[in-house]
């Protein structure tokens, strides 16, 4: 699947489906895995990854970042910016509300109640007819992609119900893109011009407005693991900037699992707010980083122990990459959770792929609400260890991180030019696996993880 490209449809005769909830327990998250909607999710996130590696070209080295005049964009690109751009200016009509709250502010739900009352006029607006079939049509009982692509635009921007945010919402998004990639929205090109565009100029413009949306109206962390999971909200700028900081590839290259571009900064920066303040403008891994420092206060490693841990990793940014794709699989897409919410129809397709594992019954496809490890995971007893990590120290309370080893960070070690002190205590003992949250949100030992 590494280099497959997400096929696009033919719109002529195909039957478009109004999505409909299918993940309704455990026994459906298992089920999940064998799907069409499953296989393509992956597809298009693979897909969109390969691009933002830097490529060879003429004996040099093209880096795709964020403010390069290198990514280009088409006009489809263009137009989904200027829709983003309306939705942030919406947040002008439902300003917060002043009034007392424990969770969230209420005005969330003005701000979502005007998107979802202008959401057929701004997708006219971007996408037009060609994209969204005739809106007129109501002669016969014909479904048309409009009523696909609304299921997963609306979802994409938390919950005015719940008033959160969450990886769940994040997904949304990314499968609205891939919608209007099957739909061929976007042009034909040459391989990962497009998907950088897409990458650069519409994902990252979105996280931005997720980013404004969850300080302005203080949206609560959808399906968060809390201090066990990677971020409280979003997960994607992990992948495609680890991407970003990857060895450079020719095209016919297997993507790379290990190393660094020369002049990529160290893991380690992200607890140097100096660097993470220099770095964000061009890299999405470090722009989520920066988000990070933004909302919340204390020493980097209380708050974000799986960042920090990760961030100790010695075999580069190629090897965190291959470790945020199998984190992505373990801790989103195995989620209950996370992927209840997630709608199927005709685009993302509950149906069979034929060439699907069928993953192998397990205890918790009897459980309602629990999360099953995916094929794509070898099962592994229950703990706190994160994928590809090994045996040793780690912070109290929180799952040893992915694909850490033991000599991956000085626990006693003082950063320097963080934003606050960080001298941390010595732990000598892996945590407690009782200190975990318990249930359906308990962290999956990873895939690439070493038995202890």
């Amino acid at each position: 699947m590494a280099n497959h490209v997400l096929e696009r449809i033919d719109k002529t005769h195909h039957v478009f489906a109004v999505p409909t909830k299918k993940i309704h327990d455990g026994a459906d998250v298992q089920a999940f895995f064998t799907t069409k909607g499953y296989r393509d999710i992956m597809a298009f996130l693979l897909q969109l990854n390969r691009a933002m590696f830097p490529r060879k070209i003429d004996n040099t080295v093209q880096t795709w970042q964020l403010t390069s005049h290198k990514v280009e964009f088409s006009e489809p690109v263009r137009r989904i910016q200027l829709l983003l751009s309306r939705l942030q200016d919406i947040i002008d009509e439902a300003p917060p509300d002043t009034g007392p709250r424990r969770f969230g502010n209420i005005s969330f739900r003005k701000w979502y109640q005007i998107v979802e009352e202008r959401t057929a006029e701004l997708l006219d607006e971007v996408l037009g007819s060609d994209v969204l079939g005739n809106s007129q049509d109501s002669s016969s009982e014909r479904i048309t992609p409009r009523q696909e692509l609304e299921a997963y635009f609306l979802g994409s921007f938390g919950s005015a119900q719940r008033l959160d945010y969450g990886t769940g919402h994040e997904l949304s998004f990314l499968a609205f893109l891939a919608c209007l990639w099957k739909l061929s929205a976007f042009p034909d090109a040459d391989p990962g011009v497009e998907e950088r565009g897409i990458v650069v100029g519409i994902i990252e413009p979105y996280l931005e407005l997720v980013r404004n949306l969850i300080k302005t109206y203080n949206l609560e962390p959808a399906g968060s693991h809390g201090v066990w999971g990677l971020d409280d909200h979003s997960f994607i700028p992990y992948i495609f900037g680890s991407a970003q900081y990857s060895p450079a590839i020719a095209e016919t290259d297997e993507t790379p699992t290990e190393g660094s571009l020369p002049d990529a900064p160290d893991p380690s920066s992200v607890v140097k707010a100096n660097i993470v303040q220099r770095e964000r403008k061009t890299n999405m891994y470090f722009s989520a980083i920066g988000f990070i420092y933004d909302v919340k206060k204390g020493p980097f490693w209380e708050h974000s122990p799986m960042l920090f841990d990760i961030s100790g990793v010695k075999d580069g940014w190629g090897k965190i990459n291959k470790g945020m794709i199998k984190m992505y699989n373990a801790e989103v897409l195995s989620k209950f959770p996370v992927v209840q919410h997630f709608p199927f129809g005709s685009l993302f397709s509950w149906d069979r792929d034929p060439n699907a594992t069928i993953p192998p019954p397990t205890i918790h496809s009897r459980q309602a609400n629990s999360s099953i490890p995916p094929p794509y995971v070898t099962p592994q007893s229950a703990g706190t260890r994160a994928p590809w990590s090994q045996p040793g120290a780690s912070l109290p309370g929180a799952s040893a991180a992915p694909w850490a080893t033991s000599t991956a960070r000085n626990p006693q070690a003082t950063v320097t030019g963080a934003s606050s002190t960080t001298r941390m205590p010595v732990w000598t003992t892996l945590p407690d696996a009782s200190r975990n949250p318990p249930g359906p949100m308990s962290p999956t030992r990873a895939p690439w993880s070493k038995p202890s």
